[in-house]
């Protein structure tokens, strides 16, 4: 590590003890060119507690609210709506960075200045996530910050530097970007796009889910009341209903086509009791780096009970035995799939058991199939699903499981896919039922599009036995979702299941090429080589790609280019495996409606 780098590790760890940081069974140390620092082990602390953090050093929207300089102004942007409690952190950190006497400097000068996140992709960089569900997020998000930025941010931020005597500063585009990209954490998340910017990327990474007690975040007044302030947070639109327990707290994927962003925005508080989930920034604990194993995990003592000190957070072992000295700790970030990990903090991994492939019917497509009208009824009738995630871990109860899929995994098949309906009449019930992997509510929605003219007429005809002609009473979903069964079978949703995944498959391939040729990239970025026709290629969609051939190699083995295609590579086996699933159910579908 240089002498620099050095340098700003002892301020920071100096910084650290002043603020009542106490590093009680691990030092923080540089990692490597990927990770950047992380937290390693340095002796076997009995207790197992590694590291202890005050949540005075948290960075909330209490927080800012609460700073001697920027407090002030902050609260009467909030109270006038200017500001919500995300971008109140967002504008914190960004004005924060560009003061020269900032009391975070020590901190700031320790996190990372570039982020291998699509939002800082160079335009011929994100070409390879082209296909994927990923590059219009990225698109999308991209738009969205500018917008944000030119349209508020700036402004803002210049507003509060003049505070410090620097009215003249100029605020760009990428100090906002940068702390956007900072953020560990789970997210259930409101459909409120939040943004990833240079402050946005610190806080998308580094960002965790904190569970304070209560009269914590919100003290009383004088009368025994919480403040106005303090109502006005717990009552923010970015309040959520979902919770983990009170370590680490991650919580369930979004399967939104069109909400990436959604899942990557903040849980700002969650109110559950005596505890308010607030997300912040934990100085310390957030450098711990992910792995699937984790060596530890984090904690919040609001008595001081377990590490003698009140409102605290602490790291904790989470092996039996003692971790080896120097060995990193590591935290889980969640079960994540490589595309919110690479999204998120700009990092994937192989082979990830987590993986996910996300299926969707363009809502604008509706329009353009036959009787879209009555179609549309019915999808609203039935509260239809017109997209879907599939994880990979539904391939183990699935026509053909993986080798390494347990017979306990195969045994739980059925549990979970039995349609929430009574099967009815003449149909009877489908024998690869217990074998299906996908959701029965975009089944649902599929059978109502496919829907033939004969079939629309038979489901008006059920539906009117059932409900009576003239209307007595509205059908509920689940006789919607029974009559369209019972007329239409499954063999025309799985016919435009298979269509769907044909259509992602030739989108993933477009330009990037098979499965197979992805592979062949990644085995040869291992020994330095890319194929003559692949830089070709490169050279004819990239003009601005010049050079010998050794600079365009170095060019496309970079990391950001690599996790793409880990990625993308991923994405297409996902969309083989399950089409494979689709394709055999419609063969058994199309055999038993005979």
């Amino acid at each position: 590590m240089a002498t620099l780098e050095e340098a700003k590790l002892q301020q920071f760890l100096q910084w650290l003890q002043l603020n009542r940081v106490e590093l009680r069974g691990c030092n923080i140390k540089y990692s490597d060119s990927i990770k950047g620092f992380g937290i390693f082990s340095s002796n076997h602390s009995s207790d197992g507690i590694l590291l202890v953090v005050p949540l005075d050093l948290a960075i909330t929207p209490m927080r800012v609210l609460q700073d001697p300089l920027l407090g002030p102004e902050c609260r009467a942007m909030f109270e006038e709506g200017e500001v919500d409690d995300r971008l109140l952190i967002t504008l914190f950190l960004t004005v924060e960075h560009l003061r020269e006497n900032s009391s975070w400097k020590p901190y700031f000068d320790m996190l990372p200045t570039t982020f291998g996140n699509p939002l800082w992709f160079s335009d011929d960089e994100l070409i390879e996530l082209k296909g994927t569900t990923l590059y219009r997020a990225t698109q999308l998000q991209r738009t969205t910050l500018q917008s944000l930025f030119d349209e508020k941010v700036k402004r803002l931020a210049e507003k509060l530097l003049t505070l410090d005597g620097h009215p003249e500063r100029d605020v760009k585009f990428e100090d906002f970007l940068w702390y956007a990209s900072f953020k560990k954490l789970g997210y259930f998340l409101p459909k409120q796009l939040a943004s990833p910017s240079q402050a946005n990327s610190i806080f998308w990474s580094r960002a965790l889910n904190i569970p304070f007690p209560r009269c914590y975040v919100f003290p009383m007044n004088s009368e025994g009341q919480e403040s106005d302030i303090s109502s006005k947070i717990d009552n923010s639109g970015t309040l959520t209903n979902g919770c983990g327990s009170l370590s680490n707290g991650e919580s369930a994927k979004v399967p939104e086509y069109d909400a990436l962003q959604d899942k990557i925005a903040s849980t700002a508080s969650i109110s559950q009791g005596e505890i308010v989930w607030v997300e912040g920034l934990v100085p310390g604990i957030d450098f711990c780096n992910h792995d699937f194993k984790a060596a530890a995990t984090w904690e919040v003592d609001g008595t001081g009970a377990t590490t003698g000190v009140p409102f605290s957070m602490y790291l904790l072992s989470a092996g039996e035995n003692p971790s080896q000295i120097e060995k990193e700790i590591s935290i889980s970030y969640g079960n994540k799939g490589n595309e919110e990990l690479l999204y998120l903090y700009g990092f994937v991994m192989n082979d990830n058991p987590d993986d996910y492939l996300m299926v969707h019917y363009p809502v604008e497509a509706i329009q353009k199939v036959d009787f879209s009208e009555s179609k549309a009824q019915l999808l609203e009738a039935q509260k239809a699903e017109l997209r879907c995630l599939l994880p990979r871990s539904l391939l183990n109860r699935g026509f053909f499981p993986p080798s390494n899929s347990s017979v306990e995994d195969q045994d739980k098949s059925g549990s979970s896919q039995v349609c929430n309906y009574s099967w009815s009449g003449q149909r009877k019930t489908p024998s690869y039922l217990h074998k299906l992997v996908f959701p029965a509510d975009f089944l649902n929605a599929l059978r109502t599009l496919s829907m033939k003219e004969n079939e629309l007429y038979r489901v008006s005809s059920l539906l009117e036995e059932l409900v009576g002609s003239g209307g007595e009473r509205q059908p509920t979903d689940t006789e919607v979702q029974a009559a369209i069964w019972e007329a239409c079978g499954d063999s025309g949703a799985f016919q435009l299941l298979v269509d769907l995944l044909n259509m992602k498959m030739l989108d993933l391939e477009e330009g990037s090429g098979t499965e197979e040729n992805d592979t062949e990239l990644l085995e040869k970025a291992c020994t330095g080589e890319i194929p003559e026709d692949r830089i070709e290629y490169y050279r004819k969609l990239l003009p601005n790609l010049s050079g010998t051939n050794d600079i365009v190699q170095n060019h496309l083995l970079s990391r950001n280019r690599q996790s793409s295609i880990i990625y993308r590579r991923g994405q297409k086996q996902l969309t083989r495996l399950f089409l494979k699933e689709a394709e055999h159910a419609l063969q058994l579908a199309l055999t038993e409606e005979l």
